[in-house]
């Protein structure tokens, strides 16, 4: 038996729009863009200019080339810089978080 006026089907409701995750570390002095340039160019960017920014404060490095994922790691462990973290940008790619130590 149906009823006048009574809807077949209800729409459900709009899922909440999730807030932009707030940054998890500490905001970068100098970012360095590496984007569309293949290992190792952005670690020589970064080797090249890490320097302009104070002791103790943190450098990013955006690049898509995937090799990047292991090679900034790498190059902090071997230049004794602080590795902070990764984070993966919207357009694509990664953003690498250094921390300049001496």
């Amino acid at each position: 038996m149906r009823f006048r006026g009574r809807a077949k089907s209800r729409q459900p409701a709009a899922a909440p729009v999730p807030a932009a995750p707030e940054p998890s570390g500490p905001v970068p002095v100098l970012v360095i863009d590496a984007l569309g340039r293949k290992c190792p160019i952005p670690i020589i960017m970064l080797a090249e200019r890490i320097r302009e920014v104070p002791v103790g404060e943190v450098v990013a490095v955006l690049a898509d080339d995937p090799a990047a994922r292991t090679d900034v790691p790498a190059w902090c462990r071997m230049k004794s810089q602080d590795f902070v973290r990764e984070e993966t940008l919207e357009q694509g790619g990664w953003g690498f978080h250094i921390r300049r130590t001496y």
